[in-house]
Parts: C-alpha cells; sequence; structure tokens
C-alpha cells in the first residue's frame, strides 16, 4: 500500500481547497496526513454506506482548524462528499464549513473548533462505549467493541477543559480511547515555547495514561503505536506524533506562516513538486481511490459480521435486544408524565428536591437514562438510588462523579449523548453555568439534547453570598440559541419539566431548580401543570375577559406573585398571572395560543423573576414594571433578602396597584 501517495494526496487536497476560499488553516492537515493516512486505510473501522452503524469507530478532529483534513479523508474514504464540496471551502450553502459541523456533513461525529472541545466529547464517546459493553456484551458475544480516535493539537493541551477531561479518562481507565497529539510546536503567534513548555509525557503519565512518542512521518512507527494503544486494555493512549507544520512546503515548513493563512499559488507549486505529485488542482490519483475502495469493501464485510453476530445476541436475548432499540432510538415510555410522583398540595419542597424525586421515578421508566454531578449531587439532587457508580472497571451503574469538572463535565456529557445509547443530565449550580457555556453553545448549536439541572437558582441561596447568587444567568442562557430554559414554580411543575425537557430531542434543556422550598400548587384548583409544555400559561385570572394587568412570573416567583394579584382581586381588580417557565417553549406555540395567554389589548403588564430585567421588555414593553434585580446579590438569610431586595408580595402588589392606576 502506497501511503505516502495517500498522505501527498491529501496534502494536495487540502492545499487546494484552503487556496481557493483563500481562507483556512494548512499547515495541521500536511503535518498529520501520514498519522491520518495510517489510521483511515488500516486501523479506522466504519463504513460509508452506514455512518450510522453503532458499533463503527469514532473519529474525532478536535482540532478542529485544520478541518480539510477531515474533509478530504471522508471524501476518499467514500463518504457522500463530492470532490466539488471540498472545492467549495468555507463557501455559502456548502458541506465543507470553516470548522467541522455535526449534522451538517455526514461522518462528522461532532462539531468542532473551540479548542479542547473536541477532546472532552471523545472522551464521553469512550466512557459509553465502555458503558454499553458493560450492559450489553458477554463471554459469547462482543457487540460493542470500538475505539474513539482523536487528533488533537497542542492548543487543545493548553486549554484547561483537556486537563479536565484527560484527568477524568485516567481515572476511569478509558482503555479504547486513543489521542494523536499532534507536536509541532508551532502556533498562530509562533514558537509554542514562548507560553507552553509542559513535559506532555510526565503530565499524560501522571493522568494514569499510556504515552509513546512517534516520528509522526513514519508509517512503521504510526502502526505499531496504534497496535499497541489497541493492545492497552486498562488506561488511555497518547501517541505523541512528532510532526512538522505544513510538511512538505519548501519555503513555510515548519512556520507559524502555514498555520492560519494558505500557501498561494506559487508556494502550492513548488510544495507539490517537492512531493512527487502533479501540479493538478484537487488531484486524486486512481491509486488512492482504489486503496480507499478496497477498505471500503473490507470494512463492509465488517458490518456484515457484526450484523450476523447482533442477530444472533437479538434471538438469544430478545429483552436486551428490545432495549438497545429503545435506547438508540431515545424511545420514551408512554404516558410517561402520569408514571412520575404525586406531589401534595400545600406540601412545601425545594424544587431541586423534586427533581431528585422526579430523576428517581424517571430511571425506573427509562434504563438508558444516566447522569450525574460536579461534586454536587448531595446539593443538585441528581444521584439515583441504588443504580449504582461509574468509574474504573464499573461501568454498569448509571451514576456518574464527574467531579468539580463542570466544563469537562459538560463536554463529556455532549460525547455520551452524540455516541448514542443513553440520555444524559449532569448537574451543578446555575451560577457555575459560565463554566458549562462554551459546552452547552455547542450542544445548541448541534441539536444535542443533553439536560442540564442547574440548583441554587437565584439570589435565595441566602448565606453564600453573591459570589454564588446568579442574577444575569438565566436570562444569558435564554440567550443561546436552541437552548431550552424551564423555571418551574413548584414540584408539579418541574415533572412536567422533566418530561418537556427528554421530549425535546433537538437541542439542550436548562432546568433551573431553587435552593429554599416553594409550596405545591394545588392542581385541583388551578390548571394542571402539563401546560409547562407550552412555555406559558394562565394560572390564574380574578375576573372573566381580558384582564387590565398581566402579571408575568418564574420559578419562585410565581408563589409570591399570585399572592399579590389574589390581593388585588379582592379589591374588585380583573388580573391575572401568567407562569412563564420557558420563553423557548411558549415562543413554539402558535400565534393564537400566545395571545391567549398574553393579549394584546392589555397593555398594563408586569414581570417578576429574581434575576436581571434584561430580556423582559419583549413580553411587557418598554412601560411595563419589572419587580428584578439589576446588580448582585449579598450575604445573608434568603428571607431577609427577599425583604431588602423587594421580592415580597407586598412589594409586587404595591408596584401592580401603581401600575394599574
Amino acid at each position: 500500500m502506497n501511503l505516502n501517495l495517500v498522505a501527498n494526496t491529501i496534502r494536495g487536497l487540502a492545499m487546494d481547497g484552503i487556496q481557493a476560499a483563500n481562507s483556512g488553516h494548512p499547515g495541521m492537515p500536511m503535518g498529520m496526513a501520514d498519522v491520518s493516512a495510517v489510521l483511515w486505510t488500516k486501523y479506522l473501522k466504519h463504513n460509508p454506506h452506514n455512518p450510522a452503524w453503532p458499533d463503527r469507530d469514532r473519529f474525532v478532529l478536535s482540532a478542529g482548524h485544520g478541518s480539510m483534513l477531515i474533509y478530504s479523508l471522508l471524501h476518499l474514504a467514500g463518504y457522500d462528499l463530492p470532490l466539488d464540496e471540498l472545492k467549495k471551502f468555507r463557501q455559502w450553502g456548502s458541506l465543507t464549513a470553516g470548522h467541522p459541523e455535526y449534522g451538517h456533513t455526514v461522518g462528522v461525529e461532532t462539531t468542532t473548533g473551540p479548542l479542547g472541545q473536541g477532546c472532552s466529547n471523545a472522551v464521553g464517546m469512550a466512557i459509553a462505549e465502555q458503558m454499553l459493553a458493560a450492559r450489553y456484551n458477554s463471554e459469547a458475544q462482543k457487540i460493542v467493541d470500538h475505539f474513539t480516535y482523536v487528533i488533537a493539537s497542542e492548543g487543545e493541551f493548553e486549554e484547561g477543559i483537556s486537563h479536565e477531561v484527560f484527568s477524568l479518562a485516567g481515572n476511569h481507565g478509558l482503555g479504547k480511547l486513543v489521542v494523536f497529539y499532534d507536536q509541532n510546536f508551532i502556533s498562530i503567534e509562533g514558537d509554542t515555547h514562548i507560553t507552553y513548555t509542559d513535559d506532555v509525557r510526565k503530565r499524560m503519565e501522571a493522568y494514569g495514561w499510556q504515552v509513546q512518542e512517534v516520528n509522526g512521518h513514519n508509517h512503521d512507527e504510526i502502526s505499531a503505536a496504534i497496535e499497541a494503544a489497541q493492545a492497552e486494555s486498562e488506561k488511555p493512549s497518547i501517541i505523541i506524533c512528532n510532526t512538522k507544520i505544513g510538511f512538505g512546503s519548501p519555503n513555510k515548513e515548519g512556520s507559524h506562516d502555514v498555520h492560519g493563512a494558505p500557501l498561494g499559488e506559487e508556494e502550492i507549486v513548488l510544495t507539490k513538486k517537492n512531493l512527487g505529485m502533479p501540479d493538478e488542482k484537487f488531484f486524486v490519483p486512481q491509486e488512492v481511490r482504489d486503496i480507499f475502495a478496497a477498505r471500503v469493501e473490507e470494512m463492509k464485510q465488517v458490518e456484515a459480521l457484526w450484523n450476523t453476530e447482533f442477530a444472533k445476541f437479538a434471538q438469544a436475548n430478545p429483552a436486551k435486544a428490545l432495549e438497545w432499540d429503545k435506547a438508540q432510538k431515545g424511545e420514551l415510555p408512554a404516558d410517561l408524565e402520569n408514571k412520575l410522583d404525586i406531589f401534595e398540595a400545600g406540601s412545601s419542597m425545594a424544587t431541586r428536591a423534586s427533581s431528585g424525586k422526579v430523576i428517581n421515578a424517571l430511571a425506573k421508566e427509562i434504563p438508558y437514562l444516566v447522569g450525574g454531578s460536579a461534586d454536587l449531587a448531595p446539593s443538585n439532587n441528581t444521584y439515583m438510588a441504588g443504580l449504582g457508580d461509574i468509574g474504573k472497571n464499573a461501568f454498569e451503574g448509571r451514576n456518574f462523579h464527574f467531579g468539580v469538572r463542570e466544563l469537562g463535565m459538560a463536554g463529556v456529557m455532549s460525547g455520551i449523548q452524540l455516541h448514542g445509547g443513553f440520555r444524559v443530565f449532569g448537574g451543578t449550580f446555575l451560577v457555575f453555568a459560565d463554566y458549562v457555556r462554551p459546552v452547552a453553545r455547542l450542544a445548541a448549536l448541534m441539536g444535542v439534547p443533553v439536560i442540564y439541572v442547574f440548583t441554587h437558582d437565584s439570589f435565595c441561596v441566602g448565606e453564600d453570598g453573591p459570589t454564588h447568587q446568579p442574577i444575569e444567568t438565566v436570562m444569558s442562557l435564554r440567550m443561546i440559541p436552541n437552548m431550552t430554559v424551564i423555571r418551574p414554580a413548584d414540584a408539579t411543575e418541574v415533572a412536567a419539566g422533566w418530561v418537556a425537557a427528554l421530549e425535546n430531542k433537538s437541542g439542550p434543556t436548562a432546568l433551573c431548580l431553587t435552593r429554599q422550598n416553594l409550596p405545591t400548587i394545588d392542581r385541583s384548583v388551578y390548571p394542571a401543570a402539563s401546560n409547562v409544555k407550552k412555555g406559558a400559561y394562565t394560572l390564574w385570572q380574578s375576573g372573566e375577559g381580558n384582564p387590565e394587568l398581566l402579571m408575568l412570573a418564574t420559578g419562585s416567583e410565581v408563589e409570591m406573585t399570585l399572592a399579590a394579584a389574589q390581593k388585588l382581586g379582592g379589591e374588585g381588580k380583573n388580573v391575572r398571572v401568567v407562569s412563564m417557565p420557558s420563553w423557548e417553549l411558549f415562543e413554539k406555540q402558535d400565534a393564537a395560543y400566545q395571545e391567549s395567554v398574553l393579549p394584546s389589548s392589555c397593555s398594563k403588564r408586569m414581570a417578576v423573576e429574581a434575576g436581571t430585567s434584561f430580556g423582559w421588555q419583549r413580553y411587557v414593553g418598554r412601560c411595563g414594571v419589572m419587580v428584578t434585580k439589576d446588580d448582585f446579590g449579598a450575604s445573608g438569610p434568603f428571607k431577609v433578602l427577599q425583604e431588602k431586595f423587594g421580592f415580597t408580595a407586598d412589594n409586587i402588589y404595591a408596584k401592580a396597584k401603581e401600575l394599574i392606576g
């Protein structure tokens, strides 16, 4: 097999695509072409004709700036990515975006670009593989047996997220995770030594990884390292690949000039000549096509054998096979909401606590529901009792201990969800959503239906003080496109919110829950909590017809808003209280429903939420009244803070009465 020709073809495609776009990063694809050629033609288990094959190896280009590398590989390997798409690199409407995007380009396992996030997703994928293997494999049959391969740059290793997830991977002994570290000592600003002199070998050994180091342009060394990594079952593996960025370029090889800019037409001609390639744009030799075509045929047979084994497994284990099918599809039990705990009206419970009860009820109904917390399970109430923990050599359980790694937790969650076979949630305090945000943004971009359990959702955290009291955080989550934010008013809305989160399969959901107790609304008197799925609903109105005042509230502020409204109603005012747990779900309703809840004829409106006023203008208008908070909190008992900050029924009543006039 002419691996040099394969690697040089990859280099040629990368150079030409980036030059055509006059934009991109040619250095990394050229430097890692040899590693990629060896991996994709000899070891990577996949079938381009069935990209969703469950037991395929996962390949993650975490160094997503080098996207022409994966586009070249996908094209050559036979995925539905025609050469014309490579010629339209980074152009409007093309399948070859500036950075690889999951769901946009077939064969791309996760959206990468923000450095390190692909590494975190890959750790999640490797965990998911181990968990599925523990559930479905037996000595007689292995229906789950695949690797997760990652190409990461020095930038990934500098980013903090890689420290979080690589530490976790070592702790968990993820023997099916293999990371190729592109060590070329070049970044955008120049030699990496100006800021980065870590001993990567010692670092990864300290994390508990198998460490190998190779010449990244020596195919025999690369092959031997991959086989050694595959043979190591107790530790994740890193293969430090010493490469030359822009390999083959006579004037730019080894320079930061080739990192993030096209080589230029003249340099491309010289480079192709230096590599022994013809000066034809987007040239693919027939020999290279034949090599990849032969690999595809081989992989078809591998998948066919797997299909045979799976059929035997299904015949011998029909119940497990049915469970597998439901988990792969994310199929939810029918009538799920009615299978959850019924909370007694008038009882008092923090929504984080009611969420914990709902999670445990859901766990009995959904075997593939897994989750955990960033070292806050007792506070987040995320632990599923009696269902075991996940850790080294113990992947049968359903409870994660992510450690104090909020960003890493979120990245791992996305990887588990992307892998398939599970539905995952993860918890932390709402104020730490800022640590989660970069991953949450990509989860929303990809449409990954992870569930974030954010507790301690307002200044009512109390004594911990303003460092732990989110003010702007709920609104900042609402600003993320395709993020569904749900802030329930009581235990019954929590249960409905969980069902809505599970039914949302097109993006992430953030459940924002209280530390303090809230009374459970009597649903025999007030509308059903299932209205949460509509985002907002009329909870109570003092009179008939259109109200003279609309009072919108979320979460813990619904209780005090209702009390204020009922006082006004007792005075003959026609006021309506709208519980609005989710803006996003409300915006998905048709115009008629929205008008029925928030009639345009009622211009006097107020919003009550223990957070920033920013954004509420869209519902209450510029002249609306907002009982909100636009500065930071303070340390003290939460009831004192509510009084000091004006979050009382009396203050809401006074402001509402003034607005009515």
